[in-house]
């Protein structure tokens, strides 16, 4: 099964080290060509490396790098228009919904994904086999590299459905799993959140919120719960980490991507001398998008007074034909004002008002929702709004305040039953397009990963 490799581990962290060295994330002194597997995990500084270097594959590749989700999803669905006619076999058909299981980009996605996962897995079973880690560092090693490993896992199950669900680096094991049920995926979900929860502490280990926190996990747990329409489940946790001392809500527009908000829960840091990758991805000026551009369908979706168009979106006109670029993360140089946000409390204000709305707590729901229009310029919804319409608007302003991030359409349309609204858009679009088809490479090279997802 090539999505996971039998690596020894030794040779894992001589990559890791070399990620440490060049992104200085950590000091600490390696061999030239290795670090002995008994002595790994016996070392807070070595086993931090260790995390640091998963750290750094959840930045480049991994479904929460921020030219990846974003820019895939955000194709599939209606966000984003894709312009390299020149890309068969990758994000071109999936922008067209015509992609096959042999599609490039979506191999990358699910291989790229499992690699962290087995990196993850290595973390944990190394912190766990160790003599002379401290109680302490134990947890919070573990439970940062548990909580990358649900992060991936969600993405993973909301993307493909019924997925592989690997808890070792075991080749015997690993080379002949099967899939789980999607029913069974969030079951496990649930259960490793909860643990993640059990074992990080409320207060952050850097400044930067570069990583996770406990309300991080708590934030993970209530996506769950509302993918699973547990909607009373959510709520409590939800509003705990409104109500945390630990964030402040962001008012100023021009605000939000700044790295030092107290609004964001959890960010990834560029490479140093790089930008993020979300900068990159989405720029285009002086000439026609070579690639991604925002699409007419979104951009139509804002008033002229919303602050968003204005402060995150950016006309580029030539030849008088008009496109829109995505212009979130305006530093494209070596960048030390803007890191890669992933979970943000706009996320959870919105997110409480679906809670609440769901369970017919329409007053409760609307100071969340207005919270956010009205930062963005525009009139508060009132009392009298219905539930269907309620719903709706949250949808809605979901769709405006999280384009081109995280994958976050596809993931709204998906868990409020919408996603065959996109046939409107994209003529293209079956129902069996909820979930992505199993790369038929590892189809071939594990049989026990059978059946394809239908359609494919």
């Amino acid at each position: 099964m090539e999505i996971i490799k039998f690596i020894s581990i030794a040779i894992i962290m001589f990559l890791l080290t070399i990620f440490i060295s060049c992104e200085q994330l950590i000091e600490v002194d390696v061999p030239n060509n290795q670090i002995p597997s008994g002595n790994v995990f016996e070392n807070v500084q070595t086993a931090d490396a260790a995390l640091a270097g998963l750290y750094a594959g959840m930045r480049d590749k991994s479904p929460v790098s921020g030219d990846k989700s974003g820019a895939l999803l955000g194709t599939y669905t209606d966000d984003l228009d894709f312009y390299a006619t020149a890309n068969p076999n990758g994000v071109f058909d999936l922008y067209r919904n015509q992609h096959i299981a042999t599609n490039n980009d979506v191999y990358s996605y699910w291989s790229d994904a499992y690699q962290q996962i087995y990196l993850a897995n290595s973390i944990i079973e190394g912190v766990e086999q160790s003599s002379s880690l401290l109680a302490a560092d134990k947890n919070r090693i573990k439970g940062e590299a548990l909580l990358m490993r649900s992060v991936i896992f969600f993405y993973l199950w909301q993307v493909f459905g019924d997925i592989p669900y690997p808890t070792t680096t075991s080749y015997k094991v690993n080379q002949s799993l099967t899939k789980n049920p999607a029913v069974e995926v969030a079951s496990k979900l649930v259960q490793d959140v909860n643990t993640t929860v059990s074992l990080l502490n409320d207060e952050y280990r850097n400044q930067e919120r570069i990583y996770p926190n406990r309300k991080v996990a708590q934030l993970m747990l209530a996506k769950i719960y509302m993918l699973q329409k547990r909607w009373a489940e959510a709520e409590p946790i939800l509003k705990s980490i409104v109500q945390s001392p630990l964030y402040q809500f962001q008012n100023d527009i021009k605000a939000v991507f700044t790295k030092s908000g107290r609004h964001i829960l959890w960010q990834l840091k560029p490479k140093p001398g790089f930008p993020t990758l979300e900068s990159m991805a989405y720029y285009f000026a002086g000439a026609a998008p070579s690639t991604y551009a925002l699409s007419p369908d979104l951009i139509s979706s804002f008033s002229a007074a919303d602050l968003r168009k204005q402060n995150w979106t950016v006309p580029v006109t030539v030849a008088q034909n008009t496109w829109y670029r995505a212009d979130k993360y305006k530093n494209r140089n070596n960048d030390t004002t803007e890191y890669s946000i992933v979970f943000r409390l706009e996320e959870v204000y919105l997110l409480l008002a679906e809670a609440l709305t769901q369970q017919n707590k329409i007053s409760e729901a609307l100071p969340y929702i207005n919270a956010i229009r009205q930062r963005s310029g525009l009139l508060p919804l009132t009392g009298s709004i219905t539930k269907t319409i309620l719903l709706s608007e949250i949808l809605l302003e979901n769709r405006k305040e999280f384009f081109t991030e995280m994958g976050h359409r596809f993931l709204d349309l998906k868990r409020l039953d919408h996603l065959s609204d996109l046939v409107a858009v994209k003529p293209n679009w079956k129902e069996y397009h909820r979930v992505w088809p199993i790369p038929q490479q590892d189809l071939l090279l594990n049989p026990n990963l059978n059946p394809q997802n239908s359609g494919y």
